[in-house]
């Protein structure tokens, strides 16, 4: 973990991106802290090609609509995460309370990103369903067992969350799942056979992990994976898969 544990700023990421031909990007939380949002919009908002942020709310909170009146004087927050893989309660997400945080994004237009494993999929199908006209982005696709190569089960969930149209799914963080020292990109085809037959072109965008990513693969890798991946595609499905679909689904300008 050692390649990660340092800070890394903007001026780090910017020409990783630029050697990629990446335009832009969005910031999403690491930090379940009202002050990590107002951090993240100050580096938003002086760097342009941070074009979004997907930041942190208490949603059990019973204020929750004036802190959601609060940052949409923020235009540059388009959405909010929790770190729900790491909660005891693995169906946290289905907390009455925490619903009723879910219930108050779609009247403010914010979106919702889901971070979750595999056991907790089942949990996420119940609260998409819940709220059908929120949009909602799967996390790392879920974070399947793939250094163990275990797909069964994470195969069925997502084919079933998937069969929810309110969802996306965000095609990221594999590297760290795998085998960080022998992975291969055969490893990966397989969850990305699933996601793109359960979600279809237009529900499925890239996303870096980065710099998470760099335990298991530099970024150029890391992209190599999902280009080579999906080189026989359109290029119009290419740029779906590689902007437009998250430019849609995070509102981006």
């Amino acid at each position: 973990m050692g390649v990660i544990q340092k800070d890394f700023l903007p001026e780090d990421l910017q020409p990783v991106l630029a050697q990629n031909g990446i335009d832009g990007c969005v910031l999403v939380q690491t930090d379940q802290a009202q002050s990590h949002n107002e951090f993240l919009i100050s580096l938003a908002s002086s760097h342009s090609f941070i074009k979004g942020i997907v930041g942190w709310v208490d949603l059990q909170s019973e204020n929750i609509r004036e802190r959601f009146l609060y940052y949409k004087q923020q235009e540059l927050i388009k959405g909010f995460r929790h770190i729900l893989q790491g909660e005891n309660d693995r169906a946290l997400m289905l907390r009455p309370a925490f619903m009723r945080g879910i219930e108050a994004l779609r009247e403010f237009d914010y979106t919702y990103d889901i971070l979750i494993f595999p056991d907790q999929l089942s949990y996420a199908r119940e609260l998409v369903a819940a709220f059908p006209q929120q949009k909602f982005v799967i996390d790392h696709i879920a974070k399947p067992l793939i250094k163990e190569k275990k797909i069964d089960d994470w195969k069925r969930g997502m084919i079933d969350i998937a069969r929810h149209e309110n969802v996306y799914c965000k095609i990221s963080g594999m590297v760290t799942e795998a085998d960080w020292k022998k992975w291969k990109k055969s490893d990966f085809s397989p969850y990305l056979d699933t996601v793109t037959a359960a979600f279809g072109i237009d529900r499925i965008m890239f996303g870096s992990d980065w710099p998470v990513c760099l335990v298991a693969a530099p970024y150029q890798e890391m992209m190599e994976i999902v280009r080579d991946y999906y080189a026989l595609f359109s290029k119009d499905e290419q740029q779906k898969i590689f902007g437009k679909n998250a430019i849609e689904f995070y509102n981006l300008k």
